[in-house]
């Protein structure tokens, strides 16, 4: 078997596949361990949703195994390390969702500038217009370009900031942005985005230090791993101030149950990863996998000519709407 899909697929990308490759289409087998682990001994390329773990275990198990596929941008259920290890290449889409990021963040922004309101200047509690604010970015991510698209159309002038990205980095000045130090970002921004891509030495970035810099009442969207954020700093600032509000589209399991400290915190939104899920996205998403599989498949050489991956890294996909 060439291909094993462990998720719902596009019928048009599924026809496309099938076409090319030998396929099964399992989504049930998310639900049954031990019917996945007998498939997957049998595939060269896998497509997983984030509830299946592909770790050293399930690779144990798929000698044959050279490719393993995420439609999301997500790969928490995927030990890269691992993959790596054995030379296989772990696909995901690097901006299929950007689109839809963006428009989330727009949205949530929107909602929390009105749905939180402020004191004015006459003592009366007033919503806020996005096109009044000055936007903080965190995070160079694929969603930046289109993000920047729309904030352009309300007029808000953007603040940026990655600890990957010097400030002199061309990026910058290509989307708009005004590069400036994490501290000087959350002193002037009067909404934060935080797209920030997670590495372990990034845990707690947001601590007491840098919350304490917050703008008074602002808004915070996060779609970034909320590993990044200290607990008990944000709850402090939520309820104490300076922060206004706060949207995850994730927090980690257990952030939320009794005796923690966000459990009882009311300006606190949580989503559960919506904000890169769309028709459209998913759509992009499924052919840019699909496209890039059906190319490994096909790379010449006895066994199929796979690059490893690096940890961490994003393959660089297309995202365009279908094959060529």
């Amino acid at each position: 078997m060439d291909v094993l899909i462990v998720e719902p697929l596009d019928a048009d990308v599924l026809a496309w596949l099938s076409a090319r490759h030998t396929v099964q289409l399992a989504p049930e087998l998310a639900r049954e361990p031990a019917s996945f682990r007998a498939a997957l001994a049998r595939a060269r390329a896998v497509i997983v949703p984030p509830s299946v773990a592909i770790d050293p275990a399930a690779l144990q198990r798929a000698p044959h195994l050279r490719i393993v596929g995420r439609l999301s941008v997500g790969a928490e259920n995927i030990d890269i390390e691992a993959c790596a290890r054995a030379g296989i290449e772990v696909v995901r889409p690097a901006s299929a969702s950007a689109v839809a990021e963006a428009e989330f963040t727009v949205s949530a922004w929107l909602q929390m500038l009105r749905r939180v309101p402020i004191l004015n200047n006459e003592g009366l509690l007033v919503g806020r217009e996005l096109g009044g604010c000055t936007v903080g970015v965190v995070g160079m991510t694929p969603a930046v370009k289109p993000l920047t698209q729309l904030l352009a159309a309300f007029g808000a002038p953007v603040l940026g900031y990655d600890p990957g990205v010097h400030a002199s980095d061309a990026i910058w000045a290509r989307h708009g942005i005004e590069p400036v130090s994490l501290r000087e970002l959350m002193h002037r921004s009067d909404a934060v985005c935080v797209l920030l891509t997670y590495y372990p030495r990034y845990a707690g970035l947001f601590g007491e230090r840098v919350l304490a810099e917050c703008k008074t009442d602002q808004v915070i969207v996060s779609l970034a791993h909320s590993s990044l954020f200290n607990e008990a700093a944000l709850a402090r600032a939520l309820s104490e101030g300076p922060l206004a509000a706060a949207w995850f589209d994730s927090l980690e399991p257990g952030l939320l149950d009794p005796g923690r400290a966000l459990r009882h915190i009311d300006t606190l939104q949580v989503t559960p990863r919506v904000a890169g899920t769309t028709q459209q996205s998913r759509t992009r998403s499924a052919w840019a996998v699909a496209r890039r599989i059906d190319e490994l498949l096909f790379a010449p050489a006895a066994g199929g000519d796979f690059r490893p991956t690096r940890p961490g890294a994003l393959a660089g996909l297309a995202d365009d709407p279908g094959p060529a």
